[in-house]
This record gives structure tokens, C-alpha cells and sequence, in this order.
């Protein structure tokens, strides 16, 4: 994967928690315990074969268009999510910003009062 500094850049964003998720092999990455991203992993080699993501709709669709390594989304819903070739050819500036953009809508999804209940949650080490 050429992408190293992705699991740095995603855990050092606020409220971050990663598991693995064994049934699909893939590594979550979550916020809330709602997922913003993941890197799924090829059965026996654990290989990366996909980094998924959320984006708008219209943005997801426009940068398929642009990238042949930017694909819908590998076993999620194919509007809102998107996998994007570990090594493929999207600049990694481009890959922060999805994955910037991923990790906002995510939060941003939370009412006020849920993500109120996460910063309390985090500052308190429940989560």
C-alpha cells in the first residue's frame, strides 16, 4: 500500500477509535461508533485491497469520473461510499481531503446533543 501515513493521519483526528471488524477483515475506522472509513484487508495475506470512505454524493460521483482508482463503494452503499485502490494513482492530497470530508460528514450527522454526549464520553475515557 503506498498510503502509510494513513493510519497516523485518521487516529490522530479527534474521537477516533479503530477496531477490526473479523467477519469482513476489514479495519474500521469510527467516530461515535459510526464508521468513516476502513481499509479492507484481502483474506490470508491481509493485504490492503481498498480504502472505503463517505463523501456527498455528488462529490463521490465527480471524482469517480476524474480517477479510475476512485470506485463506488466496495460492499456499501454505492451513493454514499466510496473505495479508493491502496495502490492506485490518487494523490495523497486528494486522499486527505476525502478523508477529511469523510470523517466531517460523519460527525456532522450526530444532533448537537450526541455529539456533546461523544466529547464527554472521549474526555472521560469511555470510549
Amino acid at each position: 500500500m503506498r498510503y502509510l501515513w494513513l493510519d497516523d493521519f485518521l487516529m490522530n483526528k479527534p474521537f477516533v477509535t479503530k477496531d477490526i471488524q473479523k467477519d469482513w477483515n476489514w479495519i474500521r475506522y469510527q467516530i461515535g461508533g459510526k464508521m468513516f472509513a476502513a481499509v479492507c484487508l484481502e483474506r490470508g495475506t491481509n493485504k490492503p485491497y481498498y480504502i472505503t470512505l463517505k463523501l456527498e454524493p455528488s462529490e463521490g460521483d465527480f471524482l469517480r469520473q476524474q480517477y479510475e482508482d476512485i470506485i463506488p463503494g466496495y460492499y456499501m452503499n454505492k451513493t454514499h461510499w466510496n473505495s479508493v485502490k491502496p495502490d492506485g494513482n490518487v494523490p495523497d492530497d486528494l486522499l486527505k481531503d476525502m478523508l477529511n470530508k469523510s470523517y466531517f460528514l460523519v460527525w456532522s450527522g450526530f444532533s448537537r446533543k450526541e455529539q456533546k454526549e461523544i466529547l464527554r464520553e472521549m474526555t472521560q475515557g469511555i470510549l
